[in-house]
């Protein structure tokens, strides 16, 4: 291979290469730098590497091939536009949510593109918070609790509050997140692990949505290693597609978008 494109960001690694005409993706934790290293050295000794991401600078140091670096957001969005296309459901204008580490909210026109908002609400929130609330620190193993959670028993809802009196609003919207955590008798860690779910979904969506509605379009892709292999997520954001009126569009390597805009700037 002639080239790779390395995103460095706040949690994880991502790598993108084409072989043989196809284009593939990899992963690394920043405690597997070594292994991450030798693949390099063995596989892609000449290889020109570029780089985007915040942690780019701190891992080239460590890293002896040819580099280039690339824009952080660039390469986002360039990333973002060329899976698009290849997956078959290009926008010339939409709202990009890169959900990693933490979100990041973009504006995206054909020819350019502006950052609208941020949040340090994120993956990092996932599994930060989620520690403290479950006995795991490992990512997919909260998203399995998420499956099997029960949100309602840690979140105190509109309908919790007004019982059998008619709301103002609908009655399964959440009133206070976590509202129930100390009182409720039969709550577990996964349906705390499912409050989180929701809450890191509303914070965001109450971010996108605020943006899509300004930009009065309907488009919203979401992109960000948080939703890879994260199928809770991804169900939470597009159940609020008809309350808020949007359209969801995921990226089947909406994680790695990042590492393809570098690879193919």
């Amino acid at each position: 291979m002639l080239k790779l494109g390395i995103d460095a960001g706040g949690t994880l690694i991502k790598l993108a290469y084409e072989e043989k005409g196809c284009l593939h993706v990899k992963t690394y934790k920043y405690n597997e730098i070594a292994t991450l290293i030798q693949w390099l050295n063995m596989l892609a000794p000449e290889a020109t590497l570029l780089g985007t991401g915040g942690k780019w600078p701190e891992l080239a140091a460590k890293l002896k091939q040819k580099q280039q670096t690339t824009d952080e957001f660039t390469a986002l969005i360039n990333g973002t536009r060329y899976l698009l296309e290849i997956e078959g459901t290009p926008e010339r204008e939409f709202i990009l949510t890169s959900i990693g580490t933490g979100t990041s909210i973009f504006h995206v026109k054909e020819n350019n593109f502006e950052r609208m908002l941020g949040s340090g609400i994120g993956g990092g929130t996932f599994i930060g918070l989620g520690s403290l609330l479950t006995k795991t620190n490992q990512f997919q193993e909260l998203v399995e609790l998420v499956s099997l959670g029960n949100r309602q028993n840690s979140d105190l809802l509109v309908k919790d509050i007004y019982g059998s009196v008619e709301a103002p609003l609908f009655g399964n919207l959440t009133a206070a997140n976590f509202g129930k955590a100390h009182s409720h008798t039969e709550k577990t860690e996964a349906d705390h692990a499912a409050a989180l779910n929701q809450l890191i979904t509303e914070v965001i969506l109450s971010l996108a949505g605020q943006v899509a509605a300004a930009k009065n379009i309907q488009h919203i892709v979401f992109a960000g290693s948080t939703l890879q292999g994260n199928q809770p997520l991804r169900e939470s954001i597009a159940s609020f597609q008809e309350m808020l009126q949007f359209t969801p569009v995921f990226l089947e390597k909406g994680a790695y978008a990042g590492a393809i805009g570098a690879l193919y700037a």
